[in-house]
């Protein structure tokens, strides 16, 4: 049986469910918060997990202190130390007087940082002395201060990679990960699925006035069997459209698949972006995506050579060379990717200026030839995603990066790389 005070949690903070995943990840919540242990909240984006860092910090002693929130992938690279620990006079261009920063704002109460994954090396290293000694170093200043404040961290990254990959320090992640707090995705929550839906349902009705909207029973068979990449956020922004959209308040299965990703309806993938290659791999960036698209389209082109090489060899024509063999090539990604290794076209074939006899095998090589030009244009298909993401979004970066799946700092970064600022 739920303990009563896990069931006034969730009442107080508007949590929904039972999944015995969740009850376990608040009953540790509750556990920790009289401490001063360090707590670090690990789950995929959209579970949810802003709610356990209030939910610490209101049954601790510091209730009563600052609670601060920091999104740490929100702030670019130059200033977040600034934002942080603060910054003196003149300590550079644009610091035309002395700041405190969160830790200093947060003394003697809770600060949550989230992304934590996305903190500089150089801000780690700060980070890790306010854990140890709880001491930091304004920005341009000598004098150290001294700060009493919780710290709960959150990520959606995987830190034991990003640690073997030398994009964070193993000695911060053992202190942050005192307390682990692990949320589960809601694809593994069963019945909570259905009462998510309802409880947001009746929220949108009361919204927007209107009667809210019912699953018949395929619905609800078909809402229980999707994967739901984006968790909890993901259910929400679907049932919020349907409210809206649809006349008919019976949702049926047919109704329901209309605005559910076809990729994760028909193969069930659990990841990022839904794209299954036929070996079922499961993709994590649209530059690998990409790549394998290319490699397919390449080797097709390769078949259908073979094919009209046959065809020609029969009447005695010239055959068509078939292209260069591909080679395995390692890249690395930008600092908050994991390493890939994938597969892509070796060297550009050089097409002959002269014009084939047969119009099918002309074909055949101008095909190639886009295939081969797309490949060594990525960055410029990654600039146009960029700048179309911008557009939608009429410049607004944090919906842009929401929507691109990359954190504000990155796509601050891409920004400045392109010239599109």
């Amino acid at each position: 049986m739920v303990r009563s005070e896990i069931q006034n949690v969730k009442l107080r903070f508007g949590i929904i469910g039972n999944a015995e995943g969740l009850n376990r990840a608040i009953d540790v919540a509750i556990q920790v918060a009289p401490t001063d242990l360090s707590v670090l909240i690990t789950g995929e984006s959209g579970v949810g997990k802003e709610n356990f860092p209030q939910i610490i910090h209101q049954f601790s002693r510091r209730k009563h202190g600052h609670y601060i929130a920091v999104n740490c992938g929100a702030i670019p690279e130059g200033t977040i130390d600034s934002e942080l620990f603060g910054h003196e006079k003149g300590a550079f261009t644009g610091a035309i007087g002395d700041r405190n920063g969160y830790f200093a704002e947060a003394n003697g109460g809770t600060i949550f940082l989230d992304e934590v994954g996305e903190l500089p090396l150089a801000t780690q290293a700060r980070l890790l002395r306010v854990l140890e000694s709880g001491e930091f170093i304004k920005v341009g200043s000598s004098k150290v201060q001294k700060t009493d404040v919780r710290i709960v961290a959150a990520t959606n990254v995987n830190l034991t990679e990003a640690i073997a990959q030398g994009r964070f320090r193993e000695d911060l992640y053992y202190r942050l990960n005192t307390v682990p707090i692990k949320i589960p995705p809601l694809r593994e929550r069963g019945d909570d699925i259905t009462l998510l839906f309802r409880k947001f349902a009746s929220d949108f009705a009361e919204k927007y006035r209107m009667p809210a909207i019912q699953l018949t029973e395929d619905a609800k068979t078909l809402l229980l069997a999707y994967p739901w990449p984006g968790n909890v956020r993901q259910l929400k922004n679907i049932t919020e459209q349907i409210s809206i959209i649809e006349t008919n308040r019976d949702i049926t299965a047919e109704i329901l698949r209309n605005y559910l990703p076809e990729q994760h309806v028909n193969s069930g993938l659990p990841a990022l972006f839904g794209v299954k290659a036929s070996t079922g791999k499961a993709f994590e960036s649209e530059r690998e995506i990409l790549y394998q698209v290319l490699f397919d389209m390449r080797r097709d082109v390769t078949d259908l050579k073979k094919l009209v090489n046959t065809l020609m060899a029969e009447r005695g024509a010239q055959p068509v060379p078939a292209p260069p063999a591909t080679t395995a090539v390692s890249y690395y990604q930008e600092p908050q990717r994991n390493l890939v290794t994938t597969v892509v076209p070796a060297t550009p074939t050089i097409i002959s200026a002269a014009k084939p006899v047969h119009p099918i095998v002309d074909d055949i090589q101008d095909t190639e030839e886009v295939v081969e030009e797309a490949t060594l244009s990525l960055d410029e298909v990654e600039k146009e995603m960029i700048r179309k993401a911008l557009d939608r979004h009429h410049g607004k970066r944090k919906n842009a990066a929401k929507d691109l799946n990359i954190s504000e700092r990155t796509l601050y970064r891409k920004i400045k790389e392109y010239g599109l600022d």
